[in-house]
C-alpha cells in the first residue's frame, strides 16, 4: 500500500529542522516508504548546501513550486517567519498538503492557518541545545524525547496525520497531543519560564560567577541560549510568559519571607515535594 506521505519539505535547516530531518530519514518507516526529503534555507552558502546534503537532505532547492508540492511541509524557521510563510503556502501548495511546524509557540500560527484554511498540525519537539545551526544537529537529539502535537482540526485522525505520528514514533519520539492554546500555557511554565530565570540568574550573579561551582553552571546552562531564537518566542507568547513570571515572583517573595523568619517547616515541605517531583521527572525520562 502506498504511503500517504512520500515527500517532505523542510523550510529552515537549523538545529531542530536538521535534527528532525536526520531522525526521520533514518527511521525504519521512512526507509520502507522511500520518502523524499527536500528543503531550503535562505541563509545557506554553497558549502552549507553541500554539507546538509551529506547529512541526509535529498534535494536542496529554492524553487517554491517544488518545495510546496510536497505531501508534508515542515516549517522550521523562527516562529514569526513560519507564520508569514503560511500566506505563500496557501497560494502555492495543493489543498491536500499537510502543513506543520516545529515552533516553540503554537496559538498564533494555528490561528493564522485556520484563517487561511490550511490543514495545519503543529509539532513541538521538547529537545534542543544552547548552540544553534545545522552543524550542531544530530539524529539522536530527539531520541526518546516528547514531540507535542497540536491539532484543533482532527487531523491526527487523517491518513497523513496517522502516518506522521507513526513516522515520529519510528524515529524514536514519544508523542503527546494537546490544543495550541493549552500548549502555550504549559510550555510557558516548563520551558519559557526556566529560560528567563536562567537568563536573570546569570545577569544577577554576573559579578560573582568566578566563585561559582558546577551546581551554578547546571542551573545557568540555558543562559547560553541565543536572543535571535527567543525574541520570536517571547513575542508570540508574551501573556502566558508574563503570567508565569508574576506567579513565580509571588512564590519567591513567600520563600524569602519563610527564610527571613527561619520558618523551617514550610521550607522542609518544599524540599520534600521538590525531591518527590524530581524523582518522578527522572522516571519519566527513563521510560
Amino acid at each position: 500500500m502506498k504511503a500517504p506521505v512520500r515527500s517532505i519539505s523542510f523550510i529552515g535547516l537549523g538545529l531542530i529542522g536538521m535534527s528532525l530531518l536526520r531522525a526521520l530519514k533514518r527511521s525504519p518507516l521512512a526507509l520502507e516508504s522511500d520518502i523524499l526529503f527536500q528543503g531550503f534555507d535562505p541563509n545557506f552558502t554553497d558549502d552549507d548546501r553541500e554539507s546538509v546534503e551529506k547529512l541526509g537532505l535529498d534535494l536542496f532547492t529554492s524553487d517554491k513550486s517544488t518545495l510546496y508540492q510536497a505531501d508534508l511541509i515542515i516549517l522550521s524557521a523562527p516562529v514569526e517567519v513560519n507564520i508569514a510563510l503560511l500566506d505563500e503556502i496557501s497560494q502555492l501548495a495543493p489543498p491536500s498538503t499537510l502543513v506543520s511546524d516545529v515552533s516553540s509557540t503554537k496559538s498564533l500560527i494555528a490561528r493564522r492557518a485556520r484563517e487561511l484554511g490550511l490543514p495545519f498540525l503543529g509539532m513541538h519537539p521538547m529537545a534542543g541545545k544552547e548552540q544553534q545551526g545545522y552543524r550542531e544537529s544530530h539524529e539522536e537529539l530527539l531520541q526518546g524525547r516528547r514531540m507535542i502535537l497540536c491539532d484543533d482540526n482532527n487531523l491526527l485522525a487523517s491518513d497523513k496525520g496517522t502516518f506522521l505520528v507513526a513516522l515520529l514514533q519510528s524515529a524514536g519520539c514519544r508523542t503527546l497531543a494537546m490544543s495550541p492554546e493549552e500548549h502555550d500555557r504549559i510550555i510557558a511554565k516548563v520551558s519559557h519560564l526556566p529560560q528567563l530565570l536562567s537568563t536573570l540568574l546569570m545577569t544577577h550573579c554576573g559579578e560573582s560567577i568566578s566563585a561559582s561551582g558546577p551546581g551554578f553552571a547546571t542551573l545557568a546552562r540555558l543562559a547560553g541560549s541565543q536572543w535571535e531564537i527567543w525574541r520570536d518566542i517571547i513575542a508570540t507568547n508574551s501573556d502566558n510568559i508574563a503570567e508565569e513570571l508574576e506567579s513565580f515572583s509571588c512564590e519567591l517573595a513567600q520563600l524569602a519571607g519563610e527564610i527571613r523568619q527561619r520558618d523551617l517547616g514550610p521550607l522542609e515541605s518544599r524540599f520534600n515535594e521538590a525531591n518527590r517531583l524530581y524523582q518522578t521527572l527522572k522516571e519519566m525520562n527513563r521510560s
